[in-house]
């Protein structure tokens, strides 16, 4: 592949592929000097046109680890506040010969424009309500990594769907797999039109009580249009996972975050610092993954 763009392009064997490349990288990361040559005299550009600090510098530190040289763009003392387009600001980055460009964008849509116009190799890290492909594949590689396998699993999605990205790309990873998928929320944050193998409960404890993972969503308050529930405090009493969950969770059940977490909203404190919890892997298992996805990746000759 060239890119990585969304994870419905995917096929099963694809995605196993990018896992157990995974599993080897993060190998190399248990290791005293946590650095391999492979990309050695690439270059790297990270394009973020939205806050971020848990995939930029996974992204980062993954790109380092493979000896590629790094560029980090900064919105903020570019010349897009001056107005400069996408396209152009694109085509100022291809002059430096980049091999690899990741970019994340409030737009859906813009990491594929982006892929289509530049010979590098571009990797989606979030566009808009679109997709998040490598917070996905992330989530998968830490299931894998507890549950020894994704097929036959019950796989609990919480919270805020219809504005999730995350859930968009774990939907479709998911689906590529033997494993009972459920959206649980309430009725003004969940898709009116699911797809026909995805459970709908409004009910939490309905829904998660013989889950073998939960993966909570954060309410993502800046791509709302509207009033989509009363208030922050009433959706943590009625939605939000509290330690007495632990009274019908199965007991190993595993409980997953994309982060970045809001306590007192989607989870509680006991929930999050839990053994059941496997939040921190995630995010040390992110750097083992976009390594794996850099890695595969083949940039086209200029």
């Amino acid at each position: 592949m060239k890119d990585l763009i969304g994870i419905k392009e995917l096929s099963r064997q694809n995605i196993e592929e990018i896992l157990n490349t995974a599993k080897a990288f993060k190998e190399v990361l248990s290791r005293d000097i946590k650095k391999v040559p492979t990309l050695r005299g690439k270059t790297a550009i990270n394009l973020f046109f939205e806050p971020s600090t848990r995939t930029r510098t996974s992204f980062e530190l993954a790109e380092k680890r493979l000896s590629l040289d790094v560029l980090n763009f900064s919105i903020s003392t570019s010349s897009v506040v001056k107005g400069e387009t996408l396209y152009d600001t694109l085509k100022t980055i291809e002059a430096y010969n980049v091999d690899y460009i990741v970019i994340r964008h409030s737009s859906s849509g813009a990491a594929k424009f982006v892929a289509e116009h530049t010979p590098a190799s571009v990797i989606n890290a979030g566009d808009g309500t679109n997709e998040h492909p490598t917070q996905a594949l992330l989530d998968a590689f830490s299931i894998l990594e507890v549950k020894g396998r994704l097929d036959g699993l019950k796989i609990a999605i919480v919270g805020d769907i219809i504005h999730s990205r995350v859930a968009r790309s774990n939907l479709y990873l998911l689906s590529k797999f033997d494993t009972d998928i459920r959206f649980v929320g309430p009725p003004t944050l969940l898709p009116e039109d699911a797809p026909d193998n995805v459970k709908i409960f409004y009910d939490l404890k309905k829904g998660i009580k013989d889950a073998d993972v939960v993966m909570l969503l954060r309410i993502q308050l800046e791509r709302q249009k509207g009033a989509f529930i009363p208030s922050l405090k009433e959706y943590f009493h009625v939605w939000g996972l509290k330690k007495e969950a632990f009274s019908y969770l199965k007991n190993d059940v595993i409980i997953m975050h994309p982060g970045p977490m809001n306590r007192g909203v989607e989870i509680s404190t006991e929930v999050a610092d839990s053994s059941r919890s496997i939040i921190l892997r995630q995010v040390t298992n992110g750097i083992a993954t976009r390594m794996a996805v850099i890695y595969l990746l083949t940039p086209k000759e200029a």
